[in-house]
């Protein structure tokens, strides 16, 4: 048999990012959570963390993850049948991946209604659409909102539309760079904006373009400081059009090949057995995430 508690100190290391923080989630001691993470490792017999800075979790310390975050959401389920086993009072909190371009436009207007009424905390971890299933895949998120269509074991994926992204800058840096018209063999030599490392999008842009080779940005790791570079005429970039339609309709920002967007498939994955709660944002956001994202047809 599980011993929780000794679970539940092994989540809180992963989800605080650290032994000390964890110690004052759990109103304990930092040195009584460093026991219990070594009482449950020495009752699987082989680690379940890799004591670096975050701490990362082995690959039995993935598994105990998605089973503990499993076990929580199904406790809430049986805690709104049987209310005397609810001796916290405490609000659910649901760990969730998802992009930065969709938390600065469309997802708290989506599920903000959602979380009031269900009494519900939300613990966002910001991941490139590309890469934030790893953290499902780790363990450390009960869902995630990524751009790849297949879920991991024990998950389920639902497609929610398509976020359009604009290829834009500023009138300022096309007339500096692009005086005779916007040529893309010109804008792989011209600076661009990168969200990060993981930040494929101008890349894949250019392609559909023609042009392969590499090209020179900028790192900007946030939506909002992304539109303002662009605005600074420091370089172009793929922005959301849902958060610049003021600033294209003012012109502060111009589309630099007309419409030319790319759009980015957004899929919700949860897990099977995430409970009634996972279940029920998953048809909410079903229903309210077409009010801003795009459809999308797959072949």
């Amino acid at each position: 048999m599980f011993d929780y508690k000794l679970l539940s100190a092994l989540a809180a290391v992963i989800e605080q990012a650290g032994f000390e923080r964890a110690a004052q989630i759990l109103g304990l001691s930092q040195s009584a959570v460093s026991q219990r993470i070594k009482l449950l490792e020495a009752r699987v017999g082989q680690p379940v963390l890799v004591r670096a800075t975050p701490p990362s979790p082995t690959d039995i310390g993935r598994r105990l993850l998605n089973h503990v975050q499993q076990v929580r959401l199904l406790e809430r389920d049986l805690q709104s049948q049987v209310p005397a086993l609810d001796d916290e009072g405490m609000p659910e909190r649901l760990r969730i991946a998802l992009n930065a371009d969709s938390l600065a436009t469309w997802w708290a207007l989506a599920v903000g209604d959602f979380c009031v009424e269900q009494g519900l905390l939300t613990d966002l971890v910001i991941e490139d659409q590309d890469v934030g299933l790893k953290r499902m895949r780790a363990g450390e998120v009960a869902a995630c909102l990524c751009g790849s269509e297949r879920p991991v074991a024990g998950a389920r994926s639902v497609l929610l539309g398509a976020m359009r992204y604009r290829a834009v800058a500023s009138p300022a840096f096309i007339a500096r760079y692009f005086p005779l018209g916007v040529d893309p063999q010109r804008m792989a030599k011209t600076p661009a904006l990168v969200y990060g490392p993981d930040d494929f999008l101008q890349h894949r842009y250019l392609a559909s373009l023609g042009v392969e080779d590499g090209f020179q940005h900028h790192l900007c790791p946030s939506s909002e400081g992304f539109i303002r570079m662009t605005e600074a005429g420091m370089g172009w970039g793929l922005v959301p059009q849902l958060q610049v339609g003021d600033q294209l309709a003012r012109g502060t920002l111009v589309e630099l090949i007309t419409d030319r967007p790319i759009d980015v498939p957004l899929y919700w994955h949860h897990w099977r057995n995430g409970g009634q709660l996972l279940t029920r944002l998953t048809e909410h956001l079903a229903k309210k995430a077409g009010q801003w994202l795009v459809p999308i047809r797959l072949n």
